[in-house]
């Protein structure tokens, strides 16, 4: 019994650290889910450490893991082996702006032990090109070499970074181009796009021309947002699957119409690069899909409830073999690119249709909050699983993008269906292989296991791009 209950309370949270970022949700708001979530890392990491490190080498959003780092340098005292390892894997992953946030946050607590000192040196070294570091992220890159107490990559770096009048001209290109933009209209284009705004403002730089020019120096996610601010339209075919949805379900219904075709055959394109070898083999699949109008979100988080099971219906079309995928949303909507966020949560009432038609797996896209009429999801869970199925012939199980604060965890459907966190529908395989850990059939000895196995494919991977 005490193995499955830490079992759960390590499964408890993950599904906190892959859907919870901190911020407003449906049903609560960012104080509350920030609170929710420090209580929730400070009782696993005292209670179990080295799961709660290995925790790093699963999909968890970039928000906890964070914290997660935080609080595992925070603590050296009770470091286990192979943490170091695991911390600098992880911060290789992250976007740099976040990680030198963090190196910024464990300044201001006063964080400045040896291993934290030494993954900062690792991770700065491991920089592929300080310098355009040193431009695009100035304040961070000042406040980590501080911290570390560490020189800059070299004296160019160093001088542009704490002595900035020393130098006429810098040899660098970048540091070149940022000392010439202050004067020079035509160097603000070898710059990053971020720091060339404020230049072509200073310049009084038409926008149309600037975005024209500066194009070849932007990330594609920098692109996809001034397409978007723009008006213009965005290339749909280096988009991963839930940041497509997000685009679709921000367009006008009209123009969703106008563009089904463009727009279905992106969805799908998307959805069969996330199934990837998955793809075609989970047999007959029905899905429940939330279109409620609590999937709208909130003003932080706009419609990406829907946006996940929008996602989430066009990966399951391509996880499920050839035509045995049946969709079914709460409206009792038929066209997945018209849906909108409206009206009560009749699960149960779908849940029964979807059942009907006896699938290999049944999966459900909901936030639980289950309420035309109230509990009666549940309700037909318990009884389909213990009375018309007990050996388990359909798989089932409840996906939710929403944490609820309130009780640390996703809400659930029930004790009959396991249910975890999902961020991104992509992750929607992933997550399936961690939901059968959720019905408390297996204990702490084989998820120590799973974890285990997922900290090694983490490891290696991390070595293998260090070395290429």
């Amino acid at each position: 019994m005490s193995e499955l209950v830490a079992a759960e309370d390590v499964l408890l949270f993950v599904n906190a650290a892959v859907t919870a970022t901190g911020q407003r949700e449906f049903r609560s708001s960012a104080a509350e889910q920030r609170l929710s979530l420090a209580f929730l890392h400070e009782y696993v990491r005292v209670n179990y450490r080295p799961l709660y490190a290995s925790c790093l080498a699963l999909d968890i959003n970039d928000h906890n893991a964070a914290l997660v780092v935080e609080q595992l340098l925070r603590t050296p005292g009770e470091a286990g082996d192979g943490e170091g390892r695991l911390v600098a894997a992880r911060l290789a992953r992250m976007a740099p702006q976040r990680v030198y946030r963090l190196f910024r946050t464990l300044r201001e607590a006063g964080v400045n032990n040896r291993r934290t000192r030494a993954i900062v040196r690792e991770w700065l070294a491991a920089r592929p090109d300080p310098a355009l570091d040193a431009v695009k992220y100035r304040p961070g890159v000042k406040a980590a070499l501080r911290h570390a107490h560490v020189p800059a990559a070299d004296a160019e770096t160093g001088d542009f970074l704490f002595a900035p009048g020393r130098r006429a001209r810098y040899g660098n290109r970048t540091l070149e181009a940022y000392r010439r933009a202050h004067h020079a209209e035509d160097a603000l284009y070898e710059l990053p796009f971020t720091v060339a705004e404020g230049f072509a403002v200073r310049h009084g730089v038409d926008r149309e021309v600037f975005l024209e020019r500066i194009a070849p120096r932007m990330t594609r996610l920098e692109r996809l947002r001034t397409d978007r601010a723009a008006g213009a339209s965005a290339d749909l075919t280096v988009m991963p699957l839930t940041r497509l949805a997000l685009h679709v379900l921000a367009l006008p219904f009209a123009e969703r119409a106008a563009r089904r075709d463009e727009l279905i055959g992106a969805l799908r394109a998307a959805a069969r690069r996330a199934a990837g070898p998955y793809a075609g083999g989970w047999g007959r699949v029905a899905a429940v899909l939330d279109d409620s109008f609590s999937s709208s979100g909130s003003a932080v988080k706009r419609r990406r409830p829907l946006a996940v099971a929008l996602g989430c219906h066009f990966l399951l079309e391509a996880l499920a073999a050839p035509g045995a995928y049946t969709g079914l949303w709460t409206s009792g909507g038929t066209d997945p690119l018209l849906v909108r966020p409206y009206g009560p949560t009749p699960l149960g009432l779908r849940i029964l249709d979807a059942l009907d038609g006896g699938p290999d797996r049944l999966v459900i896209v909901s936030d639980g909050w289950d309420n035309a009429p109230p509990g009666l999801a549940g309700e037909v869970l318990r009884v389909w699983r213990s009375r018309l199925d007990p050996g388990r012939r359909t798989a089932a199980v409840h996906v939710n993008p929403v944490y609820d604060a309130g009780v640390f965890d996703v809400r659930r459907l029930g004790p009959s269906v396991p249910a975890v966190g999902i961020r991104d529908a992509e992750d929607l395989p992933a997550l399936v292989e961690i939901a059968g850990f959720a019905e408390g059939r297996t204990g702490l000895t084989e998820l120590r296991a799973y974890l285990d196995r997922r900290v090694a494919d983490f490891l290696a991977a991390h070595g293998k791009g260090r070395t290429a």
